[in-house]
């Protein structure tokens, strides 16, 4: 039987008041300008996506869930995203939490947008660590990085996965 969609019967709604829960969220993404990456400093799953304990035992609503799906709901509404539908990353980025490089789409669009890209050099989806390595090597490097060196540790993350150096435009 397949498992039902990421984040359904999850009470949006109680764990997007719960204060904590926010705050906590809140606490590890690491915020930058409007049109770059936000990157999740949590856990990652083996796809590449940040993984989140959201909510408490002491109210019953504790949940891990995928940090996009809850930073897509806290800017969007809790009832922003119909289960049928996925939060799509326009920087193909797994572990982004920027809500400008949030699209919502079907899994056949999330398909068709990786089937189109990940073979372009030096693409997010071409690293040769693949997803999941690929958002832990940049997580390591901010956690690690002295702030003052903070964009170069980053840059230096991601070109590691792409050890020739080549880079190629998307076509659309």
């Amino acid at each position: 039987m397949p498992s039902p969609p990421a984040g359904e019967g999850v009470p949006w709604g109680s764990l997007l008041a719960d204060g904590e829960t926010v705050a906590r969220y809140r606490a590890f993404v690491l915020q930058r300008g409007p049109a770059e990456c936000w990157w999740w400093r949590g856990g990652i799953t083996d796809t590449g996506h940040g993984t989140f304990q959201a909510g408490s035992r002491a109210t019953n609503t504790d949940r891990v869930v995928p940090a996009h799906l809850f930073g897509y709901r806290l800017a969007n509404g809790a009832d922003s995203l119909d289960n049928k539908l996925v939060v799509r990353h326009t920087c193909d980025e797994g572990v982004c939490q920027n809500p400008g490089h949030w699209i919502p789409g079907t899994r056949g669009d999330n398909n068709r947008d990786a089937a189109a890209r990940r073979r372009l050099a030096g693409h997010a989806l071409a690293d040769v660590r693949g997803a999941a390595g690929r958002a832990r090597a940049v997580r390591a490097a901010v956690l690690a990085a002295d702030p003052e060196h903070l964009e170069e540790a980053i840059a230096a993350a991601l070109a590691a996965g792409n050890p020739s150096g080549a880079f190629q435009d998307s076509l659309f």
